[in-house]
């Protein structure tokens, strides 16, 4: 009864709201997750039929089922997302989440590496290696422009704006926006596709891919990750390292240098100012040598 609801909404979400694959099928697991909840409790109701009552108790069951807050969080606004396919296709004339709460997840802030921890760990790559020139341009990019991990693995030449100092990128749900790129990282990426990528030989459909392997194929998510894991090691740094902490290095040095919310905002590719609030995060040290040097109490 539920699959053409579910087909529907996949439609929907791939047509109208032209999400990314991977977006499509969490949407598509949050529903499922309600089916398996009405299968198993022998609930045999449509979406319309469906009261806050039946989604609190649903909400119950993935908690008792060992689902986290955030996990919660993130199931319930998929659920509240259908209900918005369901009015607007007529499937239900009352949106039964209007009041469907969730639990709070808290915000755990990721670690952020300092100017001197990423200078540490780009001096142990062994440019000796070709790969070691490619990783250099890897990490500068991701300090200098604050890319997520996706999206430095998509990265094609011909998002490539040296001349003018921008480059392109493809972000969630294909919106793309332009950031401005540093002289460092043209300089590492320059030096990367003129004397080391121009000598790898890319398979068909990889051409345009700016970071390929040995074997001309685009990098995955898991080798970035590799080769972070791998340097943050080399360079005894025993914070919790991935792609996205550059990102969110990327994004609080230029709060704690004075940089406009908006402006971060923009670079980073949120929808919402919100969401970039959390590279705000900045540490007491920080904040009290700011009340030091602008606070009049502090001037005493």
């Amino acid at each position: 009864m539920w699959d053409s609801y579910k087909k529907g909404f996949k439609h929907y979400l791939e047509l109208e709201k032209s999400l990314s694959d991977n977006s499509v099928q969490a949407y598509i697991r949050d529903i499922e997750k309600l089916i398996s909840f009405l299968q198993q409790n022998s609930i045999l109701k449509t979406p319309s039929e469906l009261g806050l009552e039946d989604l609190q108790q649903f909400i119950k069951w993935i908690a008792t089922n060992g689902m986290t807050a955030s996990s919660q969080a993130r199931i319930t606004s998929g659920i509240k997302s259908f209900y918005k396919y369901c009015q607007l296709e007529n499937i239900s004339t009352v949106d039964p989440t209007i009041l469907l709460d969730s639990p709070k997840p808290k915000r755990k802030l990721p670690d952020t590496l300092s100017f001197d921890e990423i200078e540490s760990m780009i001096a142990h790559i062994d440019l000796s290696k070709s790969e070691g020139g490619r990783n250099k341009a890897i990490l500068e990019l991701l300090y200098s422009c604050g890319l997520r991990v996706s999206e430095l693995v998509n990265f094609r030449i011909s998002q490539l704006y040296l001349d003018i100092g921008f480059i392109k990128v493809s972000g969630k749900g294909s919106k793309e926006r332009l950031i401005p790129i540093g002289s460092s990282a043209i300089k590492y990426v320059t030096i990367y596709l003129q004397q080391i990528r121009i000598h790898i030989e890319a398979k068909p459909g990889n051409e345009d891919f700016v970071f390929l392997n040995k074997r001309g194929s685009k990098l995955s998510r898991v080798m970035i990750f590799l080769i972070i894991k791998d340097l943050a090691l080399k360079a005894g740094i025993r914070k919790n390292i991935s792609p996205h902490t550059f990102r969110h290095s990327f994004a609080t040095h230029l709060v704690e240098g004075g940089a406009d919310l908006r402006a971060v905002q923009e670079m980073l590719g949120h929808e919402s100012i919100t969401t970039t609030e959390i590279y705000t995060h900045l540490d007491r040290d920080f904040l009290r040598k700011t009340l030091e040097n602008f606070h009049p109490s502090f001037k005493q």
